[in-house]
């Protein structure tokens, strides 16, 4: 399956909470050292050779081949990265340092010296301010909602201003992709120019592109020093089966897909060398239902559909037991998100209550015939669940679900799985009923809700698609709470906002959630060491993710 990194315009939204936003010279930025660089390694996804037939090098674009694949991250890189796991730690990246004032809507940014792009070109302030005044100046640029007000150079510095606190979009922000001024300022519409040159700042560049795969070679002048490795190549597979073979294989060394059984089906088929991680994050997968139609526009049927959704099944059947089971009503998980739990819900768990489901609907007018429920207005309740092929564990997922509504309920829950591109474009237009989907995360559980609360992304809306809320919860309670938080000036404001956030959640049941969404990856220690683990949490292993260059540039040859 696919991970959530939200790649929406170019920056990730693994924003954090409050973090130590300050940092100068090396910390866990690269480090030069003698050498040309050797070895390679080969980097896979599982969405299916279409990927590979547009060469698509632009950052903004999220369905592109060098988004999708993950190779766009060797190439553009953002003023720091910010990580989710471990100590939530902020590491400068293109700044050597960055600075927040005390509300959170002025940032200054320190440009690290003596960096180049890959033309040779040198890097400077004028790039950080142009690619800012690009994303402020094109609206399909800003689906993050950064917000600019103000772009501007402050001596050797640069000082972006925003219309509103960035408290929890601060990684929005930092890990934006910044691009060449000298090279983009003819592309005519950013948001659509595929960007056959792919010139970034970072360790790569592309080598070959085609149909079977694409292929990156180490720069030699690289700022951050040598590159550990030599070349890396980018494979699609047709599914998770096929990008699994080829990790047992070892043709594949470093991918981020659901694996049944990882043990047994992975990890020891070398356990000297095969890893698995499932990075614990704030994020958990939630069954969006489209709020907009019949039957999940009513808010007793989210509710009864709530109570008889068995999490233990989906954890052990669904997730092979790679994420602990999700057991607060309120969705956050657990333990990571223990101290976020409003007072109210510390001690509510998920229970299944079929005869507590059945009289929320007959309350509500619900009715059955021959074992099937029907809706207030006499038509019998139809929906379908959606998720791509090939996603083996979300397929699974929705399989189970749709098993559980039928024999307990008397819905009739269908399941489809069209091909990924359709799926998300079903899924950013409203074109479903249900889906299970990630959700977002950060150090605080306020991405979990603005993904599926916040009706602001629905004035965002281009073109009839939405980034984010694809269920299209609307409720004026909910958006000024959320603003709340995110604008707050001290932290007893955001707890009071978060507790009555959880409230609405529990009460209104915008989304279901139904289990854990750790950030995983596989990758093997055969020919590089120095990934990031459960005793290294620097960054997530995901492949896919802004950290996938600095989890690079830590790698050294295997002895």
């Amino acid at each position: 399956m696919r991970f959530k990194n939200h790649l929406i315009a170019g920056a990730a939204v693994l924003a954090l909470g409050s973090l130590a936003l300050t940092g100068c010279g090396s910390g866990g930025s690269p480090t030069a050292s003698a050498g040309a660089s050797t070895g390679s390694l080969t980097v896979a996804k599982p969405d299916g050779s279409a990927i590979l037939a547009t060469q698509i090098n632009n950052p903004f674009i999220s369905t592109g081949s060098g988004m999708s694949l993950g190779y766009d991250r060797m190439i553009y890189e953002p003023l720091a990265m910010v990580n989710p796991v471990g100590k939530n730690e902020t590491t400068p990246w293109l700044a050597s340092k960055v600075e927040w004032n005390s509300d959170y809507t002025q940032l200054t940014v320190t440009p690290r010296d003596g960096v180049k792009w890959s033309d040779g070109k040198p890097f400077t302030a004028d790039d950080i301010v142009f690619t800012f005044n690009m994303i402020k100046n094109t609206p399909a640029l800003d689906l993050a909602g950064l917000k600019l007000a103000d772009i501007k150079k402050d001596g050797g510095n640069v000082v972006l201003s925003f219309t509103e606190s960035k408290f929890v979009k601060q990684g929005d922000v930092l890990q934006t992709s910044i691009v060449p001024e000298h090279l983009w300022k003819s592309v005519s519409d950013p948001s659509k120019d595929p960007i056959k040159d792919g010139v970034g700042t970072g360790p790569f560049t592309i080598k070959s592109f085609s149909s079977q795969g694409v292929v990156l070679k180490a720069r030699s002048d690289y700022w951050g020093g040598k590159v550990p490795v030599g070349e890396l190549k980018y494979l699609e597979y047709n599914d998770n089966t096929g990008l699994l073979r080829a990790l047992q294989t070892g043709e594949t060394d470093w991918a981020q897909i659901f694996i049944t059984d990882y043990k047994t089906n992975y990890v020891d088929k070398d356990p000297k060398h095969n890893v698995f991680w499932g990075a614990n994050v704030l994020s958990p997968d939630m069954i969006l239902v489209n709020t907009t139609k019949a039957p999940f526009n009513d808010v007793a049927f989210r509710k009864a559909v709530n109570m008889v959704v068995d999490r233990k099944a989906h954890a052990e059947k669904a997730r092979s037991n790679a994420g602990p089971e999700l057991t607060s009503v309120t969705g956050i998980p657990q333990p990571t998100g223990d101290q976020y739990i409003a007072p109210d819900y510390q001690d509510q768990t998920f229970s299944i209550d079929v005869e507590g489901a059945k009289k929320v609907l007959t309350d509500a007018g619900y009715t059955w015939k021959d074992g099937a429920l029907i809706d207030p207005s006499g038509k019998a309740v139809s929906f379908t669940l959606q998720d791509p092929q090939g996603w083996n564990d979300y397929v699974t997922g929705i399989q189970l679900v749709a098993t559980q509504i039928k024999t307990t309920l008397g819905a009739d829950a269908k399941v489809a799985t069209p091909d990924a591109n359709t799926w998300f474009d079903n899924m950013a237009t409203g074109n479903f009923d249900a889906a299970l989907h990630w959700s977002g995360s950060g150090s605080n559980p306020w991405h979990i809700y603005d993904d599926v609360m916040n009706g602001a992304y629905l004035e965002q809306a281009s073109g009839g698609k939405v980034s984010d809320n694809f269920g299209r919860y609307n409720n004026p309670d909910a958006n000024a709470l959320l603003k709340q938080y995110a604008t707050a000036s001290d932290e007893a404001s955001r707890t009071d906002a978060l507790n009555k956030i959880q409230k609405i959640f529990v009460d209104d049941v915008p989304a279901i959630p139904i289990g854990t969404h750790p950030q995983l990856a596989e990758y093997n220690t055969r020919t590089f060491t120095g990934w990031p683990s459960e005793d290294d949490q620097y960054a997530t292993a995901d492949p896919t993710q802004p950290s996938a260059v600095q989890v690079l540039m830590k790698l050294q040859p295997a002895k």
